[in-house]
């Protein structure tokens, strides 16, 4: 590798914390501010939308860990989405699906959190790949790769 070339690598792990803690943060901290909003809207839109489609349930550490290690790539924000999911969620009863059918009004208030069938599995893989996604942009911000010199340099020699 030669000299020129390793003057331009970087390594910045405090871009790459920022990118896990909220996505896109890692590009804003280094001054790539539009690629940042791209990003923030990219896996924040797909990580909602992934809990609208499949309820809060679709996040769930317990009966879907591996799921789950997807997810928590998009930082905090599944973390708190998956304690809320545990606080709600899962405190319901076993025998909710008899009470639901004979109108208890406890369960079926509480009932619109859980998440059922592939609607549930849809927004569990929504919030997987918006993980994966994030996972993505962290290691972009980790390891920068001068786009804005190589662009003008290439736009100057006419390439």
């Amino acid at each position: 590798m030669s000299t020129s070339t390793r003057s331009h690598e970087q390594f910045t792990p405090t871009a790459a914390i920022l990118a896990w803690l909220w996505p896109g943060l890692g590009h804003i901290y280094l001054g790539e501010r539009r690629r940042g909003f791209l990003v923030m809207f990219g896996v924040l839109f797909l990580f909602g939308s992934g809990v609208l489609i499949g309820g809060i349930d679709s996040v769930d550490h317990r009966d879907d860990r591996l799921w789950f290690l997807a997810q928590a790539l998009c930082g905090p924000i599944a973390v708190v989405t998956d304690l809320a999911n545990q606080a709600i969620v899962k405190p319901l009863p076993l025998d909710w699906k008899d009470r639901y059918q004979a109108g208890d009004p406890a369960v079926r208030a509480t009932i619109g959190y859980k998440g059922l069938g592939h609607v549930n599995e849809m927004g569990t893989l929504y919030g997987a790949l918006a993980g994966l996604m994030n996972l993505v942009a962290i290691l972009d911000a980790l390891h920068p790769s001068h786009r804005r010199e190589e662009m003008r340099r290439r736009w100057n020699s006419g390439v």
